[in-house]
């Protein structure tokens, strides 16, 4: 039962023993030890919609997972072309712009001879494009400067652990993922005539910024 502490506590013998409150405050904490054991557990990932008799709002992780917000910049990936190629046409634009310095590309120039479409209209293509997970401050720069709609942060998943640095180096193998992606305004789709084609004027993919 509550009682009122008095405003000397050298006069009151309880307060001055500790054992009512000692005894008080094991209780709160068998009862919630008791609730939280026996207690049916929501396991609802926003932990603040939770409802039950368990208050424990841990939320078990890798079994249950936080989703993501829409706009969260996960870890980075190379966009494929319809022929599995990346779009990137090694402009270093990424590159130039990453306030980290954490991208790497090397260029190359694609065989005048060949035959695809593709290699016809573009000059040049990374050879070696990496990137540093580690020294990465995530802004979404590169993904916003890219012309070609080549480099995005939409995996929703954060850089894994590793047990050495060299993990957190990401190569055209580990970067080059997803579905292909190829818009009416890339130069090797053949168009009837030279009036511009319809697209969206920002693209949400390359302005992950804007609403």
């Amino acid at each position: 039962m509550a009682y009122d502490a008095s405003r000397d506590p050298r006069q009151d013998v309880r307060e001055r023993i500790y054992l009512p409150e000692l005894i008080r405050g094991l209780a709160v904490t068998t009862r919630h030890f008791l609730r939280n054991l026996f207690g049916q557990r929501d396991t609802n990932v926003n932990v603040l919609n939770r409802k039950g008799r368990s208050l424990v709002t841990t939320v078990q992780y890798p079994e249950e997972r936080v989703p993501y917000p829409p706009g969260y910049r996960g870890l980075h990936r190379l966009v494929p072309r319809e022929d599995g190629k990346p779009r990137c046409v090694a402009c270093y634009m990424c590159a130039t712009v990453c306030p980290a310095q954490c991208i790497y590309i090397e260029a190359g120039e694609y065989d005048p001879g060949d035959a695809a479409a593709e290699s016809r209209v573009i000059e040049k293509f990374p050879t070696t494009f990496v990137i540093d997970e580690l020294r990465c401050i995530v802004c979404g720069f590169c993904v916003e400067a890219c012309p070609k709609d080549a480099i995005r942060m939409d995996t929703s998943k954060h850089a894994p652990s590793e047990y050495t640095r060299q993990g957190f180096v990401y190569d055209i193998p580990k970067l080059l993922q997803g579905p292909p992606v190829s818009h009416p305004s890339d130069p090797w789709n053949r168009r009837d005539g030279s009036k511009p084609p319809e697209h969206q004027e920002l693209e949400p993919h390359a302005r992950i910024s804007e609403d």
